[in-house]
């Protein structure tokens, strides 16, 4: 398989706690030349699956380690292609769920670099720990390329303290890091840029919602470019009803179940972050089984889906009043993009905040970016697919270049 040797390619790296996704990124069209994942990663069995123009190749394989993953993919490379040498890489780059206050931008990673990085864990004790073992892996078999870390909280240290800052006693948040720290930055800063774009518009000047609905989901009010509120907090768990987390939820609900079902803080963090949200009300997760269950009548799913909508119009209404004037409102990620029965159910009867949903629109299927109200809609309504992978390209090089 040939490569672009003028074009300026970026590894890309996502290390997960048992896994290990990858791409070979064009810094400049976004076009990934290869993709892999390695699954099950530090368990019995692990899996790899290497895609590139000329297939997809898979194989069961060892992986006791994030070490071993890395060599596996290194390995795939060889094997199958593309060529790394040959590829014009100029960095390798690294997604990290959590920069806490400390990076307000992503960073070239040396060992201090990395050193704040693990010492940021206890707020994101799921994802930085793996994050961390894949940058050192990588680092260790990529010895001589440089290695950026790119965070998905970045993007919403530009929110105001009256955004971020809790009602919380100041001593005891200050001692123990307590703020909104948001996440899904990386999608967010990439959908509002080509949402901007898209609108013939200057970032800079251009007020946006953007929702990044996924398993994961979240909100976030952009001003002018940047982020001035978000609904995920602290934790991932704050904010908008999603697959398996409940959401906004009245605290106390901790110290309810705590005193009288006498459940544990881990049995309620669980309870909240695994067994709860969609799958919790319906005991489905996908999107698309619950909306067929809902289109069978299945009242759970139709309560579910109620629900799911009705906290997304809390948070456009709530962010309208936050920007004052909004350009658009753009829905990305998986549900986002692809279930028009969501979209629908947020949009439709907004038109108080300058929505028109075009119902025909809305319905059509694509891969671009494109619209879904009508032309006289004051406030457009836009469905952009996010690309994490390419705006971590983007970051990995405009850090390199200094």
């Amino acid at each position: 398989m040939s490569m672009s040797t003028t074009a300026e390619h970026v590894l890309v790296i996502n290390a997960g706690s048992s896994s290990l996704k990858y791409q070979v990124v064009d810094e400049s069209t976004g076009a990934a030349t290869a993709t892999g994942l390695v699954e099950r990663v530090g368990q019995a069995s692990g899996h790899l699956t290497h895609t590139t123009d000329d297939g997809e190749f898979d194989r069961d394989l060892e992986v006791p380690d994030h070490t071993a993953a890395m060599k596996a993919m290194s390995a795939a490379f060889e094997e199958h292609g593309p060529d790394l040498a040959a590829a014009n890489l100029v960095a390798v780059g690294h997604r990290v769920v959590q920069g806490g206050a400390r990076f307000g931008h992503s960073v070239l990673i040396d060992d201090e670099a990395e050193r704040i990085i693990d010492e940021l864990s206890d707020l994101a004790p799921l994802h930085n720990p793996p994050n961390l073992a894949g940058i050192r892996a990588a680092r260790e078999l990529f010895a001589d390329l440089p290695h950026v870390a790119v965070f998905d909280t970045s993007f919403h240290l530009s929110m105001p303290e009256r955004a971020a800052t809790y009602a919380l006693d100041r001593e005891v948040a200050d001692r123990y890091r307590v703020r909104r720290y948001g996440a899904h930055g990386t999608s967010h800063q990439y959908v509002a840029r080509e949402a901007s774009h898209f609108l013939g518009r200057d970032p800079a000047e251009t007020n946006l919602i953007v929702l990044h609905l996924g398993n994961g989901a979240s909100a976030t009010a952009v001003a002018n470019g940047r982020s001035v509120d978000t609904s995920m907090g602290l934790t991932p768990l704050e904010g908008l009803v999603m697959g398996t987390r409940t959401g906004d939820i009245d605290p106390a609900v901790v110290f309810h179940l705590s005193r009288q079902a006498g459940m544990s803080i881990d049995e309620i963090d669980n309870l909240m972050n695994r067994r709860s949200g969609m799958y919790g009300l319906t005991g489905m997760i996908d999107m698309r089984d619950i909306t067929a269950a809902a289109d069978q009548g299945d009242d759970a799913a139709v309560l579910a889906l109620e629900i799911y909508c009705y906290r997304l119009r809390k948070y456009i209404g709530a962010y309208t009043a936050v920007l004052g004037r909004v350009d658009a409102i753009a829905f990305t990620a998986g549900i986002g993009e692809n279930s028009a029965p969501v979209r629908a159910g947020v949009l439709t009867d907004l038109a108080h905040l300058g929505v028109r949903l075009d119902a025909a629109a809305n319905e059509e299927r694509s891969d671009r970016a494109r619209r879904i109200s009508t032309p006289d809609s004051p406030v457009a309504a836009l469905v952009v697919p996010t690309n994490e992978e390419w705006e971590i390209a983007r970051e990995a090089v405009a850090i390199t270049a200094g």
